[in-house]
C-alpha cells in the first residue's frame, strides 16, 4: 500500500506540473526573426561550431539535441561527428522549419538524424536519451525558460549536459548576459559546469543536480 501511495503521488505531481507552475523571466524575451543566427560561412570561418563540438567532446555514438535547431547549421555539423551509432535530434517549435530541414538532411544523405517539434515550455524530447543538449543563440528567445529548461532535465542521460552559446548583451538585442544566464538556469536545479568565451559570445555548459520543486523556482532580474 505505502508503494502505491508512493506512485500515486509522484503521478500527481508530474501531472499537475504545467507552465503556469513557473514564473517568467523578468526580462525581454527576444523575438524569433530567422532559422538563421548568421549566415553559415561566416560562421564556419570563425570556428564557433568547431570549437564547441571539441569544447564540449561529443563523439561518435552519442545523442545530442539541437534544440531550436531552425535551418540546422549544427545539425549538419554534428551528425557526421556522432556517426556511426549516434544520433542528432533535430528540435524546434516550428513546423515549417522543421520541414525544411528535413529536406536538407535527406539531400545531404544523413541518416541519423530525427525530429522532434517543441513548445516553448516543452522541448519534448525522448526521456533519458540525451548527452548534450545544445540551444545555440536562441535562448534569449524562449518564452517560458524555466519550464523548458526542467522538463529538459529527464531527457538527460546520467552525466548529460546541458550547452547554451550566445552573445553577452541584454535579450532584447538577442543575447544574453552571464550572470543572467546563470542565476536562470541554476534556478530549476542545475549546476554550472564552465563558461568560456568563443568568437563571438560564450559557451555556458550545465548539468543537473538537486532536483528542486517548481513551487520554489523564483524569476532572476535583470
Amino acid at each position: 500500500m505505502r508503494t502505491s501511495a508512493i506512485l500515486v503521488a509522484s503521478v500527481v505531481a508530474l501531472i499537475a506540473v504545467t507552465a503556469e507552475s513557473f514564473p517568467r523571466p523578468q526580462r525581454e524575451i527576444a523575438s524569433i526573426v530567422s532559422p538563421l543566427w548568421a549566415d553559415e560561412d561566416s560562421r564556419d570561418r570563425a570556428g564557433e561550431a568547431a570549437a564547441v563540438i571539441r569544447k564540449l567532446g561529443i563523439k561518435p555514438g552519442q545523442v545530442v539535441a539541437d534544440i531550436g535547431a531552425g535551418s540546422g547549421y549544427y545539425t549538419m555539423r554534428v551528425a557526421p561527428v556522432v556517426a556511426p551509432g549516434g544520433r542528432v535530434i533535430a528540435q524546434d517549435i516550428s513546423s515549417r522549419y522543421l520541414d525544411r530541414l528535413r529536406s536538407r538532411v535527406r539531400r545531404a544523405g544523413l541518416r541519423n538524424v530525427s525530429f522532434v517539434q517543441g513548445t516553448s515550455s516543452d522541448p519534448r524530447l525522448p526521456k533519458g536519451r540525451v548527452d548534450v543538449a545544445l540551444l545555440i543563440h536562441m535562448y534569449h528567445e524562449i518564452a517560458q525558460p524555466y519550464a523548458l529548461l526542467y522538463r529538459l532535465r529527464a531527457s538527460l542521460k546520467p552525466g548529460g549536459l546541458v550547452a547554451i552559446v550566445d552573445l553577452d548583451r541584454p535579450a532584447e538585442q538577442h543575447g544574453m548576459p552571464k550572470a543572467l544566464l546563470a542565476c536562470e538556469v541554476k534556478a530549476v536545479g542545475y549546476e554550472l559546469v564552465s563558461i568560456a568565451d568563443l568568437e563571438p559570445g560564450y559557451l555556458a555548459v550545465f548539468r543537473p543536480g538537486a532536483p528542486v520543486n517548481p513551487a520554489s523556482v523564483r524569476a532572476c532580474r535583470s
